[in-house]
């Protein structure tokens, strides 16, 4: 009998040890179905649109972005050296992560296009983040941003760079990030834009809203193709204006490879867009690239943790 009872027992404690071995390897199971999606995007920015990325928390990101000149057209081809001696537009930023989910920035701009010597106040915060259980099938992010100019006033009242008050100085941007990744290769993001401009020349708009659309397809570790496509929503009336003093608007669209090399995040790219900032390349993209008015860039990120208590570990 006591054999019996012995066996029995040692049978008993078995199951239940496999029992909780099971019901352990459950919950792992399941916490491992939920985890939150990260690297949708290696960088802050795609191309010329924003990602639904943003910094970690005391988290620095030095940033320079660069656009050269029209590679062919009238304005390129070898005597530009393929628009190698010109820039469109240059942008230094310092951007900082207060969270996980909410950075703010600073930013300097050439600026190309009506205005120019720009300055940029920046906030984002990551609403939602994907799920590998798919319970959060997208990843929100919400970025606004504040730009003023310091260029001297026009003299003349009708051109968009004529200040009678500061205010006309002021452009601002709102914008929506829906991103998906598919995997671990491919990524997707819808980006529905409002852009606000105080002045404007005679018969453009003041409210502009635009469509975004960017994706990233991952070759290796370090490798992956970036591609975005902006649709602004001019009204016909201002794009006959517009034809009228021989000016087209176009939808910007970039095509580029990014780099991981570390801490740095390097974006080789051309676009026919000549500006940097959303306030200026939606509503005022000029160039196309069935003209060869297209133009290679880069964009360089460097990223430092400012966190003291991680980097003692």
């Amino acid at each position: 009998m006591t054999f019996v009872r012995l066996l029995t027992g040692l049978l008993l404690c078995t199951t239940c040890c496999f029992a909780q071995d099971d019901l352990s390897s459950m919950f792992k199971d399941s916490a491992r179905r939920s985890e939150r999606v990260t690297g949708t995007f290696k960088s802050t920015r795609i191309i010329n649109g924003q990602s639904n990325e943003t910094l970690g928390k005391n988290e620095l990101d030095f940033r320079v972005g660069h656009r050269f000149g029209d590679m062919g057209g009238s304005n390129g081809g070898s005597k530009t050296f393929f628009g190698m001696d010109n820039s469109t537009d240059i942008r230094i930023a310092f951007e900082y992560g207060i969270s996980d989910n909410l950075m703010v920035g600073i930013s300097r701009c050439k600026g190309s296009g009506n205005l120019s010597q720009m300055y940029e106040g920046l906030i984002k915060y990551k609403l939602l983040q994907q799920t590998t259980d798919n319970h959060v099938p997208l990843a929100v992010t919400l970025f606004g941003n504040a730009v003023v100019s310091a260029m001297e006033s026009s003299d003349d009242e009708s051109s968009p760079g004529y200040f009678g008050k500061f205010s006309d100085r002021m452009s601002y941007t709102a914008q929506v990030v829906l991103a998906r990744q598919f995997g671990r290769t491919f990524s997707l993001a819808l980006l529905p834009t409002y852009v606000h401009r105080n002045r404007v020349g005679y018969q453009d708009m003041n409210d502009m809203f635009a469509m975004g659309v960017g994706g990233r397809l991952r070759f290796t570790r370090r490798l992956a193709l970036v591609v975005d496509y902006f649709v602004p929503f001019r009204d016909q009336e201002s794009k006959d204006y517009a034809e009228t003093l021989d000016t087209k608007y176009y939808n910007t669209l970039g095509v580029g490879l990014e780099i991981e090399t570390g801490g740095h995040v390097f974006n080789v790219n051309f676009t026919n867009s000549t500006a940097i900032l959303e306030n200026q390349f939606i509503p005022e993209t000029t160039a196309t690239w069935t003209n060869g008015q297209f133009r290679w860039g880069f964009n360089i990120s460097r990223r430092f943790d400012l966190d003291r208590k991680k980097s003692k570990h």
